[in-house]
């Protein structure tokens, strides 16, 4: 009885608006700690920042054991990887990392900390759900977009090479050159470039941005949308469920034979 009193007490701490909003601030003042310690810092300010640091480690880690006591069903905690990437996250923080070769990777993970925000904010959890869902299909768009920047990219370096080595020289080099073409990075150069000694090169250059910029872009974010209009609904309808079809009719006819009763 008493570990289930005690259950339901940090179950409700855990749910309660004002503690989703604490560990948010906290996440927030994390990032910003992180930010300074890029910076140029007199011995005792970096004395404070790892103070703060590590008061900041020892919330996280009272944070994640609320949130697992909080839980009914225990293993159930294990069933969400927001769970398991928010405790790996705590986990690595608590790990000494002054000094020694992990001294870098403990600090890398130390940032993602901050990823955190996506684990309680559910808009964010949608985001990148849609994001990982839609992996798939933008998998194939991606194939495709590889297609064409190695078929001109091909073209390019056999046509452009004499021009200027250093962004024609080869298939690789071709398909850097195709990428700043396509993100519009002073492409107007490289094709000017290449006008003086062909005219009509002008059509290469405007038919692969139709490709990729204007064809293949718009399908990888209508992609995208799709797949959060979809996530969006899937999260409507476990918030509001609709009522089943086949249960309304039911009880439309159960009504029609009460009313025939009387």
């Amino acid at each position: 009885m008493r570990a289930a009193a005690l259950t339901n007490k940090f179950e409700r701490l855990r749910d309660h608006k004002s503690f989703e909003l604490l560990v948010m601030a906290i996440i927030i003042f994390s990032a910003l700690v992180i930010g300074v310690k890029t910076y140029d810092m007199p011995p005792y300010l970096i004395s404070v920042v790892g103070w703060l640091d590590t008061a900041i480690t020892i919330f996280f880690v009272f944070e994640i054991s609320i949130r697992f006591i909080g839980e009914e069903i225990k293993r159930d905690f294990f069933k969400s990887g927001w769970n398991i990437f928010d405790l790996v996250i705590v986990l690595v923080s608590i790990i000494p990392i002054e000094g020694g070769d992990m001294a870098l990777v403990g600090r890398l993970i130390r940032i993602f900390r901050v990823l955190r925000m996506v684990s309680l904010i559910p808009e964010l959890r949608i985001l990148l759900d849609s994001l990982i869902k839609a992996l798939p299909q933008l998998g194939y768009v991606v194939a495709l977009m590889f297609i064409i920047f190695y078929i001109y990219a091909a073209v390019g370096s056999t046509i452009f090479q004499d021009i200027n080595g250093d962004l024609w020289g080869d298939v690789s080099i071709s398909m850097l050159t195709l990428f700043r073409v396509m993100t519009f990075e002073d492409w107007t150069d490289v094709m000017y470039e290449t006008m003086e000694v062909y005219p009509l090169s002008w059509m290469y250059y405007l038919s692969f941005i139709f490709f990729t910029t204007f064809a293949f872009l718009n399908m990888v974010i209508g992609i995208v949308v799709n797949v959060l209009e979809q996530e969006n609904a899937a999260a409507r309808d476990i918030e509001n469920p609709q009522p089943d079809l086949a249960e309304i009719m039911q009880q439309i006819e159960e009504l029609k034979v009460l009313l025939q009763r009387k």
